[in-house]
């Protein structure tokens, strides 16, 4: 693989985006790939903003995503796709969780975010928490779900998605989260 994989990994504090950015990071790696990754997550604790960069290909240089330059955006938040959205390459696929959490100092959700999203690119992957929290055993392996839906879009294979869920989550919840992963898989597929 030539090309480098531009993956940006986006949502709010406590939502599970640094475990993700960790287990793409550690998969990847165990395919062999360079992996480069950068975030921020310095207001995580009072619900702020976190951003993961994750690049990886045979060569990488650079830990950071260039504006315009994203394959996917992963988000677990779904305003946060909006706030990222420069960073879409004009054939990006955007992953995101429909789950809406009232930006701080607000008393109601902005009207239109999917529409938005929608007019401003073209592969648009939208997730109901609600279903897919349906077909998970534990709602907080949700990131891990969205996780087995972008394991759709990228050239990393399964055994290294199984052990690096393995290395990262603590032992007593890796059943759920193999399974969320699973769950996560299978939506593209069922659609």
């Amino acid at each position: 693989m030539d090309k480098v994989t531009n993956i940006l990994m986006v949502g709010v504090g406590g939502q599970g985006i640094l475990l993700s950015s960790n287990i793409l990071s550690s998969a990847a790696l165990r395919d062999g790939f360079d992996v480069k990754k950068s975030e921020i997550h310095g207001m995580s604790q009072r619900g702020g903003s976190v951003f993961s960069h994750i690049r990886f290909g045979s060569i990488v240089y650079s830990p950071v995503i260039s504006r315009r330059q994203a394959d996917i955006i992963l988000a677990l938040e779904e305003m946060e796709v909006l706030r990222w959205i420069d960073y879409a390459s004009e054939d990006c696929k955007i992953i995101f969780s429909r789950e809406r959490i009232l930006p701080a100092g607000t008393t109601s959700y902005p009207e239109g975010v999917e529409d938005e999203i929608r007019r401003l690119c073209p592969n648009v992957y939208p997730v109901c928490p609600d279903e897919l929290k349906k077909k998970i055993e534990n709602v907080k392996t949700l990131n891990v779900a969205l996780l087995g839906i972008l394991s759709d879009f990228v050239s990393i294979s399964d055994a290294s998605w199984q052990s690096a869920i393995k290395e990262f989550v603590p032992a007593a919840t890796l059943e759920s989260n193999l399974k969320a992963f699973q769950a996560g898989r299978n939506i593209i597929s069922e659609k």
